[in-house]
């Protein structure tokens, strides 16, 4: 058992060896296989891309590399996915909220659809 310091909150983990006969389930997200069985954590978005940067620089392996998606759209995120060392998938986010500081400068963009 470890506690750690996460962002301000502290974190209490219990560590299992990763079982290698559990099936992960994915499931399709713009053409990436993305885990449903995840824990999240929405980080702000300049520390999202320097957390981003330091898994990189430490070779963590992504199951989706760190992208941003609807760039230049409402609801512009960028997202990333990993396992931890007992196969726990785990996802960063952030939201490009930059836009709402200056409403009177916010371009509504409509974000279209693609059927699947």
């Amino acid at each position: 058992m470890g506690r750690f310091q996460f962002l301000g909150h502290q974190l209490v983990i219990h560590y299992k060896p990763k079982e290698t006969t559990i099936a992960v389930q994915t499931k399709p997200v713009e053409g990436k296989d993305g885990p449903v069985r995840r824990v999240g954590v929405v980080l702000s978005w300049d520390i999202f891309h320097a957390f981003a940067e330091d898994l990189k620089s430490k070779n963590i392996e992504f199951v989706i590399e760190p992208y941003v998606r609807f760039e230049g759209l409402v609801g512009e995120q960028a997202t990333m996915f990993f396992y931890d060392p007992s196969g726990n998938a785990l996802e960063f986010k952030s939201f490009n909220l930059t836009e709402f500081n200056e409403p009177d400068k916010l371009e509504v963009k409509k974000r279209e659809y693609k059927s699947v």
